[in-house]
């Protein structure tokens, strides 16, 4: 049997690893087993003393240790945003059970997307020349600041030699980044690639501006476990998150020769631009409805085909009922049969991030055909009337899975998953 959306003209692409580290898990086991118990990662800052500002909660990586994943001296020169990400990518290859080496590496790319990239560096260099002058900024500002050295610095970790690119298009990064590398794969000019999204965000700069534009919840500092709220009525905001999901993308045919377990096949990718609002959706949600068609039509998916959506979900008054109207728009009468989930009620709001644990947490459901649900969802807002999984997490065949992604800017992405059929 064959994928019946599978164009004889491009490659099939499948994921045969998958990395993580993220607020509720720092392996891709405590990961997912985060997601099905409903564990939830927000709680009070710790990586900076948050009393002055309005909102003193984040969702934060914790018991992180670079120094696992690489040489201490390496790790220092790393802001944490490329730490996050050498790590779970070091993870996703071991999983994959994929070998770079002299034969392979020019075929095996690196394809990771950031929403800010080193901002904490940018904020401490800032300090260190505000106050002790110029001469003594670090000769590594400059390369643990840019975004692309997420990349960079995963493609030297891995002697990966093939494209590398970083994109950064705030919070549909990480998305767009599996998206392109599965396009590269499905293409020909990669055999496999290491992909998603990194974020390391929580910063003292970072939560102000937030703040101020009115993205971040403000009024729950002292019931973080309750703070980020998808779909319900007494939302007031996203939760900042951070940390890093990665997925190995292989071309079908050489995971199969190698013997690789695959967790799903990519088969699907959809992107648009509202063209409308810096931080703001079109209303109802039209162009987000479309990234979820093209997606599907790439895929040759029909809308009764789709078995769970892993919502973009941020538990803003915006967001929330434009997706669900979007996916109203997208799916037809089918949007009502449908399970959705907001993993951000977990995790946070990852930012450039969220795309690559989004990522994993989709392959993950179509293996263990198990769904993730949406915690705090106690009073579901009147224009937010899908099954959104409430509370606790829902054994069902999976098959397809939509993920989607949207960030400031208008960029819209979704990324269709399907259950691995040879």
């Amino acid at each position: 049997m064959t994928n019946p959306g599978h164009n004889p003209g491009h490659k099939r692409v499948v994921i045969t690893g998958l990395g993580s580290i993220t607020p509720i898990g720092n392996t891709l086991e405590e990961y997912w087993e985060g997601l099905m118990s409903g564990r939830n990662g927000i709680g009070k800052i710790t990586l900076f003393d948050a009393s002055a500002h309005d909102c003193h909660i984040a969702a934060e990586v914790k018991g992180f240790s670079a120094a696992e994943y690489m040489p201490p001296k390496e790790a220092k020169r790393m802001d944490r945003f490329v730490q996050f990400a050498v790590a779970a990518s070091k993870q996703a290859v071991a999983d994959a059970k994929l070998e770079i080496n002299e034969l392979n590496a020019e075929h095996v790319g690196v394809l990771i997307g950031t929403g800010i990239g080193g901002l904490k560096v940018l904020e401490d260099q800032h300090d260190v020349y505000r106050t002790k002058g110029p001469d003594r900024c670090s000769p590594f500002m400059i390369p643990m600041m840019i975004a692309n050295m997420a990349a960079g610095v995963t493609a030297i970790q891995l002697g990966a030699k093939g494209p590398n690119s970083c994109v950064v298009t705030a919070c549909a990064a990480g998305s767009n980044a599996i998206g392109d590398a599965f396009r590269l794969v499905r293409g020909g000019y990669a055999q496999a690639m290491v992909c998603g999204g990194t974020e390391a965000a929580v910063t003292p700069l970072s939560v102000a501006g937030f703040v101020a534009c009115r993205a971040a919840a403000v009024n729950r500092n002292d019931d973080p476990s309750h703070a980020s709220r998808p779909f319900d009525k007494d939302r007031s905001g996203f939760v900042l998150g951070e940390g890093s999901g990665i997925l190995v993308l292989e071309e079908m045919d050489h995971a199969l020769a190698r013997g690789a377990r695959i967790y799903a096949e990519v088969v699907g990718y959809g992107a648009t631009c509202d063209a409308y609002h810096m931080t703001g959706q079109t209303p109802g949600g039209a162009d987000a409805a479309r990234a979820m068609t093209l997606a599907m039509k790439d895929g040759g998916i029909n809308p009764e085909e789709v078995s769970y959506i892993n919502a973009h979900g941020t538990s803003t008054p915006i967001n929330d009922p434009n997706e669900t109207s979007a996916i109203k728009t997208a799916l037809g009468a089918h949007a009502y049969k449908v399970s959705v989930s907001s993993t951000k009620s977990m995790t946070g709001h990852l930012l450039g991030g969220a795309g690559g644990i989004e990522g994993v947490a989709s392959a993950m459901a179509i293996y263990h055909d198990r769904v993730p649900p949406t915690i705090n969802l106690d009073n579901p807002d009147e224009g937010c009337d899908l099954d959104y999984i409430p509370h606790k997490s829902r054994e069902q065949l999976v098959n397809v899975v939509l993920s989607n992604s949207f960030g400031f800017g208008g960029h819209n992405v979704t990324l269709a998953f399907r259950k691995f059929v040879p």
